[in-house]
C-alpha cells in the first residue's frame, strides 16, 4: 500500500492532480482544502499523505496535505453508505476543522449543508462519529484566531473560491484571506475579499 508519495507536480485541477515520480505519474484524488495548498505552478515538488483505495476493477489514490485530513477521510469512510469519493466531497465541502467540530457536537444541520450529504447521511455520521471525531481534534485552532464561528468559517472559504476564480493563485489567495483575517476590520465576505484585494495589490 502507498502511504505517502513525492514527486513533481505534472498537472492539477480541483479533484485530482498528477505526480510525477522516478517516471511514473500517479494520479491522486485531492479535497479543495489540499488543492489550497499545492505549488503555483506544474513541475514543482510535492508531498502528500496517501490513502490506497483497492477493489476489483481500481486501484485509487487519495492524497491529503495533512495527517488530519487523512484522518478525517478514514473516519468518514467508516461510515456505512460513505465511500472515498463522497469523503473527498465532503472534506472539499468543509474546512476539516469545522467538520470535525460539527461531527463532535452532532451538528447535522451543519453536515447537512454540505453539498452530497443528505439528513440521513449527516444523522449517520453524527451517530457514528461524533466520539471519534473527539478523540482526533487538534488541541489548538489551525486556522486564523479571528476565526470564531462556522459562519466565519464559511466566510474564509467563499473568499478562497471568490479569488480563486478571478484568477489568483490557490496560495496567494490563502495567504491574502488570512492576513485580511488578521486585520481590525468586520467579518464579512465583502470585507474579507477588499482587504485581501488590498494585500494582493
Amino acid at each position: 500500500m502507498i502511504a505517502h508519495l513525492k514527486g513533481i507536480l505534472l498537472s492539477k485541477s480541483t479533484d485530482r492532480i498528477v505526480i510525477d515520480n522516478n517516471g511514473l505519474g500517479y494520479e491522486v484524488f485531492v479535497p479543495l482544502s489540499t488543492f489550497y495548498t499545492l505549488p503555483d505552478e506544474e513541475g514543482q515538488d510535492v508531498s502528500l499523505h496517501i490513502h490506497t483505495h483497492v477493489r476489483e476493477d481500481a486501484f485509487l489514490l487519495f492524497g491529503f496535505g495533512t495527517i488530519l485530513e487523512k484522518k478525517i477521510f478514514r473516519l468518514l469512510i467508516s461510515v456505512s453508505g460513505i465511500g472515498p469519493k463522497l469523503a473527498i466531497n465532503i472534506l472539499s465541502g468543509i474546512g476539516p476543522e469545522t467538520l470535525l467540530e460539527a461531527i463532535a457536537r452532532g451538528d447535522v444541520a451543519r453536515l447537512q449543508s454540505i453539498p452530497g450529504v443528505g439528513k440521513k447521511t449527516a444523522e449517520r455520521i453524527s451517530l457514528e462519529l461524533k466520539d471519534k471525531a473527539q478523540s482526533v481534534m487538534p488541541a489548538g485552532d489551525l486556522t486564523p484566531a479571528k476565526i470564531a464561528s462556522d459562519e466565519d468559517r464559511e466566510i474564509r472559504d467563499d473568499a478562497l473560491s471568490a479569488l480563486v476564480n478571478l484568477g489568483y493563485s490557490a496560495k496567494a489567495a490563502v495567504k491574502a484571506v488570512d492576513k485580511a483575517l488578521s486585520m481590525p476590520c468586520e467579518v464579512t465576505l465583502e470585507t474579507i475579499i477588499t482587504e485581501a484585494l488590498r494585500v494582493l495589490a
